[in-house]
């Protein structure tokens, strides 16, 4: 297993390019550890590598995904998601604890977060629906990831309609955290709530507007109509 984990390593090492790791370093304001692998070069090593595990447990690939997610790399984040996401048919409970521990331990930027929640935790989260109070804890966490993660992991079952309370409590938590990078989450979070429930998202924004954040007001709704948006955005 460990041999599988330094060929990919080579690989990126390989396929690295000093041009694109600095263009993507200033998409973060933080620091972060890039080979400069394009995202759909890393793809393709992960979609590589994933089929010469087949028959593995999934036990074991969730340990190298660990190991990846330790290297500290984006790229080794973006292929640890993949893997874990590619696993969701056999998601069971206890796995939470698992995905939970890489937002706390291993998360360090925006791009690493979202990949792992918008899919893997995600898709949980719509098996398991009773995970939903934990999100609600990560919503009031110090860690700045977790208070994004709560968020970000609802994206794709907004859009598909679902879990408007909890949205909506999760977005009531956050509602005045200072971290740009929190406002933006759970303004995408109810942006993408916006896309089933446009009129119910409207009147949550028109009832908090006056002390939600700019940053997380344009963000939740940025897909409403131009006189939505101007009701939104007026002064109250």
């Amino acid at each position: 297993m460990r041999t599988i984990l330094d060929e990919i390593r080579t690989v990126l090492n390989n396929s690295s390019d000093p041009e694109n790791r600095e263009s993507g370093r200033r998409f973060f304001k933080e620091e972060v550890k890039l080979y400069g692998v394009k995202t759909a070069e890393v793809g393709k090593i992960s979609r590589q590598y994933f089929k010469t595990l087949n028959g593995s447990n999934k036990s074991d690939i969730f340990n190298l995904c660990d190991e990846l997610w330790k290297s500290g790399y984006m790229e080794e984040s973006f292929i640890a998601c993949d893997w874990a996401y590619n696993l969701n048919k056999e998601y069971e409970p206890g796995d939470f604890s698992i995905f939970e521990s890489w937002v706390s331990l291993y998360v360090n930027n925006w791009a690493s977060c979202d990949t792992l929640c918008n899919h893997t935790i995600g898709t949980f989260i719509e098996m398991y629906p009773k995970y939903l109070s934990s999100l609600k804890k990560w919503a009031k966490s110090e860690n700045r990831w977790m208070r994004r993660a709560s968020a970000v992991s609802l994206i794709i079952p907004a859009r598909r309609g679902k879990f408007l309370d909890e949205i909506f409590s999760i977005a009531d938590i956050l509602l005045l955290d200072n971290d740009d990078l929190v406002q933006k989450g759970y303004g995408w979070m109810l942006k993408a709530a916006s896309e089933a429930h446009q009129k119910k998202v409207f009147d949550f924004v028109m009832e908090k507007r006056d002390k939600m954040p700019r940053t997380a007001l344009r963000y939740a709704i940025e897909k409403m109509p131009v006189g939505m948006k101007k009701m939104a955005m007026e002064k109250g």
